[in-house]
């Protein structure tokens, strides 16, 4: 018997009545990746602290669609707000299928370009501080590890639930975390460092305890964001100029239909964990890792 039609898209990519929960879904990468799920059927939470923001993404995005996008305002920095999210989720649904865990920080940047040492210590120095390097650090990567853990069980009952399906959690990482250079974020790209490191660990761990709850991580590279444009427009979307190339490969920074390639190859494939997917034009062929 024939199984030509397990091969068709809609059956391979299938995120259909899937629930899932996305970070920083109210702009970004992350709207991108909302989007995605929504689009195909999936019931997506979105999680951020801004209610307006969030409110104005399931109005702009939420109609006409196969599945739905939920605001739910909460602080992933916190681990009573991330206890207060699992509760919520409990609340109204039997399973969690996806987690993404993509809400990140970035301070600003610094010059790398001295001509003495005393210049590259004034450069590097001067403007970071240890709350900097700390407040980055806990909403990229601790945030993630206690979103991940928090939601161990409802990601397990996912698995349980459905007959060929694991739970799947998807750090959004960066490109940053794998280069060996700094791009004058060093609180920034250590903190993705550790976050791919993490993935790893997460991955491993929940495997070796004896359940079946994939762990995989995006890298992005050049995508337009809040982060990366300094803003967005009425509708949540930032915009980088289609010239914007910086020798990348690609010739062009990242589209929104290529982190939903991205983020639904992730949810699907049941035979991906522990793994960190570069999405960046080119980018580590640029400059290397």
């Amino acid at each position: 018997m024939s199984n030509n039609a397990e091969f068709q898209l809609g059956e391979v990519f299938n995120v259909k009545d899937k629930v899932a929960l996305v970070t920083g879904g109210g702009s970004g990468i992350g709207l991108m990746i909302t989007q995605a799920l929504a689009v195909n059927g999936a019931k997506v939470y979105i999680v951020g602290r801004t209610e307006e923001k969030l409110n104005r993404v399931a109005e702009i995005y939420g109609k006409n669609i196969a599945g739905q996008i939920i605001p739910l305002v909460g602080d992933v920095t916190d681990k009573e707000g991330v206890k207060k999210l699992v509760q919520e989720i409990e609340s109204r649904e039997k399973c969690l299928c996806i987690l993404v865990n993509n809400a990140g920080v970035a301070a600003p940047k610094t010059s790398t370009k001295a001509e003495s040492t005393e210049e590259l210590r004034k450069n590097l120095l001067e403007p970071t501080s240890v709350e900097e390097w700390t407040s980055v650090y806990a909403t990229n990567v601790v945030g993630p590890y206690l979103m991940t853990t928090a939601f161990l069980p409802l990601l397990q009952k996912a698995t349980e639930h459905q007959y060929g399906y694991s739970g799947c959690v998807i750090n959004i990482t960066s490109i940053s975390g794998l280069v060996r250079i700094s791009q004058g974020h060093f609180s920034y790209n250590t903190s993705k460092g550790a976050q791919v490191h993490l993935n790893k660990l997460l991955a491993t761990e929940i495997a070796k305890a004896g359940f079946k709850v994939r762990v995989n991580s995006i890298a992005p590279g050049v995508f337009p964001s809040e982060m990366t444009t300094g803003g967005s427009k009425d509708n949540q979307k930032s915009e980088m100029p289609k010239e914007h190339k910086g020798g990348l490969p690609s010739q062009r920074p990242g589209k929104d239909q290529d982190m939903a390639a991205a983020i639904l190859f992730a949810a699907s494939c049941q035979y991906l964990n522990g793994q960190t997917i570069p999405v960046d034009g080119g980018y580590l062929v640029q400059v290397g890792t």
